[in-house]
């Protein structure tokens, strides 16, 4: 499923090397922030604005909570992960993993190679249930606050 491509100049090997350096950031970033209790608004803490799904609609999007989520579990505590987004430890982990083959094959002048017909199944299969869950949690959800402002659903 994940193959490499040796002897590749590592000039064409910069994607995979910024893909490390990018995980890097993020990492160290989200060492910087302090998991929101609410399970979602981290993001604010880098001077973002709340989620538009949240202000208008009083509900999640499929990504609220990642930033929480993530940030949770770089600090140890996959409890308070899983409650942000249940689905934000597993990308950490996948986004972690394949950012160490990347620096691997970098390193090694081999190009990671996911054009496999497995690899884009199991990643079609992750967004359709990435979108899923986020659909769900969109319709089920109840109580999303906005800072001190509480939004109720319907």
């Amino acid at each position: 499923m994940i193959a490499f491509e040796h002897g590749v100049r590592r000039k064409l090997l910069l994607g995979q090397f910024l893909w490390f350096a990018l995980w890097v950031a993020i990492t160290v970033t989200a060492l910087f922030l302090h998991p929101d209790p609410s399970g979602h608004g981290t993001h604010t803490q880098l001077g973002l604005p709340p989620c538009p799904s949240v202000l208008v609609m009083g509900r999640p999007c499929p990504g609220c909570g990642l930033t929480t989520s993530w940030t949770a579990t770089v600090h140890g505590d996959l409890g308070a992960a899983w409650r942000a987004n249940p689905l934000g430890s597993l990308l950490y982990f996948g986004f972690t993993v394949s950012a160490f083959l990347s620096l691997y094959g970098f390193v090694r002048r081999a190009r990671l190679d996911l054009s496999g017909k497995r690899f884009n199944q199991l990643a079609v299969a992750l967004l359709v249930g990435y979108l899923a869950f986020g659909a769900y949690r969109f319709v089920t959800a109840r109580d999303y606050s906005v800072g001190p402002m509480v939004v109720r659903g319907r």
